[in-house]
């Protein structure tokens, strides 16, 4: 998969889009925020038992890293949930916050 941050943020939209219309959620700036909070203790959860400091539930550790990497997954469609709520330009936000200490 190559697409960048402003396609994905397209996609996950829609996706958002859909679960809120199917399960009659309203969604504000509060939301955004308050779901990728959500989101990020799902993936501690997860990156807890993989290190051997959460209950496994009889889970593999296959099992566990998959969980792991959709956790992280919906950790950034969230984020990219919250930036397009907010006017945030990601793209923008990276090349002046991180980007710029790169040599040359």
């Amino acid at each position: 998969m190559s697409r960048s941050l402003s396609e994905l943020g397209d996609l996950v939209a829609r996706v958002s889009d859909i679960y809120a219309e199917r399960n009659s959620i309203a969604r504000d700036d509060d939301w955004y925020l308050l779901k990728l909070q959500e989101e990020l203790g799902e993936l501690t959860a997860e990156h807890l038992k993989s290190t051997g400091r959460g209950r496994l539930k009889g889970a593999t550790q296959k099992i566990v890293q998959q969980a792991k990497e959709d956790e992280a997954a919906d950790v950034l469609a969230m984020l990219l949930l919250f930036a397009r709520q907010n006017g945030i330009d990601l793209d923008a936000a990276l090349e002046r916050k991180w980007f710029s200490h790169l040599p040359g």
